[in-house]
């Protein structure tokens, strides 16, 4: 057990899907709490090398890539994380190769946590009607015309699909992750 978390999540895989473009704090912030908790985290995308994040209003710095979407299975993970930013899940949403990973991943009953914009991609993989989530303010009429009920909430848990809105509800959107691995205390 380390001092910055234990080992609840040992053993546990972790997929974050991401391109250029993630917000950084969303990205990194989930990735070292679920490796503080033990759980082995892969950052996987369209492209192998690193990809380059935004930090608020600006470029962000690079994280390295460690497989790319084409090279990974459902089966490999125990959860799937959906950074947001503006670009990267506008640039997913676009890819049938990560619409239809998540899709499968949401299919899978396997906890898929999506914060920010990443609900695009979850909305693009049409596995939100009749399902209550949250987003950055803008997407909540796409959810609504996906057929998801748009709840403003620092986080929202419908099913195994936990979301979140922005990077201030972080450390809730964290503890959802890890309730959805470990059962709650």
């Amino acid at each position: 057990m380390s001092i910055l978390g234990s080992d609840a999540l040992k053993g546990k895989k972790i997929a974050i899907v991401a391109t250029d473009g993630f917000e950084q704090s969303e990205l990194e912030k989930p990735k070292k709490y679920l490796q503080g908790e033990g759980a082995e985290t892969h950052v996987i995308s369209l492209k192998s090398g690193s990809i380059k994040g935004w930090d608020e209003k600006d470029w962000g710095d690079k994280v390295d890539v460690d497989k790319v979407i084409g090279d990974v299975k459902v089966a490999d993970y125990d959860a799937l994380v959906l950074p947001g930013g503006q670009m990267n899940p506008d640039v997913l949403r676009t890819k049938p190769e990560v619409v239809s990973f998540v899709g499968e991943f949401v299919r899978s009953g396997k906890p898929v946590a999506a914060i920010c914009h990443g609900p695009w991609v979850l909305i693009e993989a049409d596995v939100v009607q009749n399902k209550q989530i949250t987003s950055w303010p803008s997407l909540q009429t796409d959810v609504k015309n996906a057929g998801g009920k748009w709840i403003d909430e620092t986080v929202v848990v419908d099913g195994n699909l936990i979301t979140s809105r922005n990077p201030q509800d972080i450390p809730n959107f964290n503890e959802k992750i890890k309730e959805a691995l470990v059962g709650k205390k």
